[in-house]
């Protein structure tokens, strides 16, 4: 299982994603969900990946050689593209293409579908965000609500929806982030450390934090901690039913 998050909000990007990978109890392992696909002098463009890992693995070879683009006649790659809207386009292409790749290799049922988080910037635009799906099709992240999801993402949604805006400070989105990924780790043992975190702030070209949360990382033990304290103390400071 895996989970992924990126937010868009007025002062930047934040995309996070763990690392754990599983086929069972007995057969955990790490895996980098969380990449800098093209860091070049004018873009940055990060990718999260959920899902089969064979499949997003294709895809992302395929993006590095190129993916054929039927109206240009060109192949797109990462580091071709003129935007991030043709950078989550082309993925979704490749994305596509390899799901149908293995889908036509299964004998059982196994389901080979992957979903992607494709955010950044390339030639000066604004930071932007988008999310892929297994289809190919793709949706853009808006103010109104300034994050994705993808993976095991029903147990950190509310932190976000309660907390998190477009003015929100990358800082303070940051914090969320982490909070999200506490209780969703608390919900499910499928998902958990090391976390993977990337942060950009607009008009900056390099990431302003990019940085792995190990086990024995101070700071989320005590994030994790504080929280836990918080809310207890806000439950205790609610007035009882009345029935």
């Amino acid at each position: 299982m895996t989970y992924c998050i990126g937010m868009l909000v007025r002062d930047g990007l934040v995309m996070m994603a763990d690392t754990r990978t599983n086929a069972g109890v007995d057969n955990i392992s790490c895996y980098r969900k969380l990449r800098i696909a093209a860091g070049g002098p004018d873009r940055m463009i990060i990718v999260c990946s959920a899902g089969n890992l064979s499949t997003s693995q294709q895809a992302m070879q395929r993006m590095r050689r190129g993916t054929p683009n039927e109206e240009s006649g060109e192949a797109d790659s990462w580091d071709s593209v003129p935007g991030i809207y043709e950078a989550a386009l082309a993925a979704g292409r490749a994305l596509r293409l390899s799901r149908n790749d293995n889908d036509s290799l299964n004998q059982g049922s196994v389901v080979f579908d992957a979903t992607l988080l494709v955010g950044g910037s390339v030639g000066g635009e604004p930071n932007r965000l988008f999310l892929v799906y297994p289809e190919g099709n793709i949706i853009e992240c808006g103010p109104d609500t300034p994050y994705l999801q993808i993976g095991e993402a029903k147990y950190g949604k509310p932190i976000l929806d309660r907390a998190l805006d477009f003015d929100t400070p990358l800082d303070q989105a940051l914090k969320l982030g982490l909070i999200s990924f506490d209780s969703t780790m608390r919900a499910n043992i499928a998902v958990g450390l090391p976390i993977d975190l990337i942060a950009l702030r607009h008009g900056e070209p390099r990431p302003v934090v990019q940085h792995r949360i190990e086990a024995d990382d101070p700071y989320f033990s005590a994030l994790s901690r504080g929280w836990s304290d918080a809310i207890a103390r806000a439950v205790d400071g609610i007035a009882p039913p009345p029935y």
